[in-house]
């Protein structure tokens, strides 16, 4: 619990240093481009296909003469741009973590271990290449897992629960993985999952939670275009924001416990994580190692 709170809240301080700030521009702009991009070509041809889709359920016919009659048939115009926004989302979500993790995670795993823990032996245990195909691999999984729950999702206490917990699942997955691939062996990362599973996955549940808010966002365009244009980018900002937040949380958690299981294997004596820097709060120490040269 204490690796836990620690890594959290030093992950919140790390975000507004200047160098975190720059690092996420690139996968922002990344992810706003191929996102509009999406949208310019395929936005109208998707509408229609599921304006096609709805109109081929006879029973809704009786469902759109209900709300005239309540008064709300305005709701038959959104439900298309709404479900298209609904379908959207999950693959905006998994290009926004993956820009994050391939363009920003290694960086901030290095701003991580320069500020804190610089004696930590890099074992380099994980590639570039390893690091795709696990990331793919896992976003197969999770996907696959959101496909075959979505029935699921008409039972109101588990719409609040399944989704968060497979992006949860799938946060720490990509996250914990690259977070360790530098420093770590192959046996070490095992060694760690298995050790701090349970915490890694509540740490992804919670950035899950976190990046469920722009759903809002999405839902405030869906019904008119330009306005899904101008907000798109927002929501897309925040999600960058989750993640990189949830990179630099992941990074101080698991170089904290990889040091500590390291202590504890030279020495045969537990060490309870965080290690590194017991006394100092984050924000006196690490921002006294941070130069202009590190923004750069």
């Amino acid at each position: 619990m204490n690796l836990f709170l620690d890594s959290f809240w030093r992950a919140i301080a790390y975000c507004f240093y200047p160098r975190v700030i720059v690092l996420s521009l690139l996968p922002l702009a990344l992810v706003i481009a191929l996102s509009l991009g999406l949208g310019y070509f395929f936005w109208d041809a998707a509408l229609d296909q599921v304006r096609i889709w709805i109109d081929a359920f006879s029973y809704i016919n009786m469902v759109w003469q209900w709300l005239e009659n309540m008064g709300a048939g305005k709701f038959k115009a959104v439900l298309a741009p709404l479900l298209v926004v609904i379908g959207a989302t999950p693959v905006i979500v998994v290009m926004s973590m993956l820009a994050v993790a391939l363009l920003m995670t290694p960086a901030v795993v290095n701003l991580v271990a320069r500020n804190r823990f610089s004696a930590l032996e890099t074992r380099h245990g994980g590639s570039l290449a390893a690091s795709l195909v696990w990331s793919l691999f896992s976003t197969l999984l999770a996907g696959f897992a959101l496909l075959i729950s979505l029935p699921l999702w008409l039972i109101p206490p588990l719409v609040l629960i399944l989704p968060p917990l497979i992006w949860g699942w799938l946060t720490y997955r990509v996250m914990a993985f690259d977070a360790l691939a530098q420093h770590a062996t192959a046996e070490e990362r095992k060694a760690l999952f298995q050790r701090h599973g349970g915490w890694l996955l509540l740490m992804g549940v919670v950035c899950g939670y976190m990046g469920a808010s722009p759903n809002l966002i999405w839902a405030m365009g869906a019904g008119f275009a330009p306005a899904f244009v101008l907000l798109a980018p927002v929501a897309i900002w925040i999600y960058m924001l989750v993640f990189a937040f949830a990179s630099l949380w992941f990074s101080h958690f698991c170089l904290a416990a990889l040091q500590a299981m390291r202590l504890q294997a030279a020495s045969g004596v537990v060490v309870d994580a965080p290690v590194a820097d017991p006394v100092q709060s984050p924000t006196a120490q690490d921002a006294s190692a941070i130069t202009w040269k590190d923004v750069q």
